[in-house]
């Protein structure tokens, strides 16, 4: 599979890892089998991914848990990233929480150290500040190699790279949903700052195996009703209601012969699409499938020419 830098200072990585929110079990459904996510996992280290991405929050640690479970004996061949959150939903990201909280997701991981440690989503009660000299000192005493951030805009990550090097930005990239396309991947790119696209398979919508008529059960996120309502932003649509639901999958429908010619699945031509956007380092594409996991690794194997790019990219929204 194909490797970049992570950023100008970060460390090597395969162009495709495997996310685990979804192994977490509590926000997309049950899982039906801890064993099964664990071989989805493994998959995808065999298949080429040299990383799992995953947070504290994701099923309040079990999603850590697992990562652990699927990384025995192969800890060496492997990079762990992880991320704390604010305390409405995680551990804080005060510089007392910070250390706490890395220390229960290094025990919960099974290691001694994180690859890339990162803040899940600022608070705007607390100081950047003092949560990215937090961070830092993760860096020095050895808990964390290096450092990032997720759901943060250019204003944020230019305080924190003030402080110490911002590894990584992680935020929601994919045909769907391009916003940081013409913005802030260019300005990452010219501070040697990497970027991860998470849901660059939009939740499910650039699978190819969603149909206009999917319905959720309230316990996956994207019914938003039941404990997930104020998910919703007033009145904004929801993405997974019928009628955007449905001009998002007429969408993917102009994916199908594409992938047809590649002989891929839609979900690796809508990741390569994804890896070939400059500035993008690598997409982070989970499942609790194997198979699925599989051909997600293909797309760091494929290339798209510019006749094929061209109609991808008069897609993207």
């Amino acid at each position: 599979m194909e490797q970049r830098s992570l950023g100008t200072s970060g460390p090597g990585v395969s162009v495709v890892g495997y996310g685990s929110w979804e192994a977490g079990g509590d926000e997309w459904g049950p899982n039906s089998s801890d064993r099964r996510v664990v071989e989805a996992m493994q998959a995808g280290l065999d298949a080429g991914m040299t990383w799992i991405d995953t947070a504290e929050v994701y099923g309040k640690g079990v999603s850590e848990q697992l990562v652990g479970r699927a990384l025995e004996g192969r800890r060496d061949g492997a990079l762990v990233f992880t991320k704390v959150a604010p305390d409405d939903e995680g551990s804080g990201i005060r510089p007392e929480q910070i250390g706490r909280a890395i220390d229960a997701s290094l025990a919960r991981l099974g290691v001694d150290h994180i690859d890339l440690y990162q803040v899940h989503w600022p608070d705007d009660d607390v100081p950047l500040e003092e949560t990215w000299g937090a961070m830092a000192g993760l860096v020095s005493a050895g808990k964390a190699r290096f450092i990032g951030v997720s759901n943060f805009n250019r204003r944020q990550v230019e305080v924190c790279q003030a402080i110490h090097p911002v590894a990584s930005v992680q935020n929601e990239f994919s045909i769907l949903s391009a916003g940081d396309r013409d913005g802030l991947l260019p300005w990452l790119a010219e501070q040697g700052i990497g970027y991860l696209a998470y849901s660059p398979l939009a939740a499910g919508r650039l699978t190819g195996s969603m149909a206009a008529g999917t319905r959720f059960s309230d316990d996956d996120w994207r019914s938003g009703r039941g404990r997930f309502a104020d998910w919703r932003e007033e009145g904004e649509e929801w993405g997974f209601d019928p009628e955007p639901l449905a001009r998002d999958l007429a969408k993917v429908e102009q994916l199908r012969p594409i992938a047809q010619q590649l002989g891929v699945d839609v979900a690796t031509v809508a990741l390569r699409w994804a890896l070939e956007q400059p500035g993008v380092t690598a997409v982070i594409a989970g499942s609790r499938s194997a198979e699925h996991t599989r051909a997600n690794a293909r797309a760091g194997e494929i290339e798209l020419d510019a006749d094929t790019r061209g109609p991808l990219d008069a897609l993207a929204g």
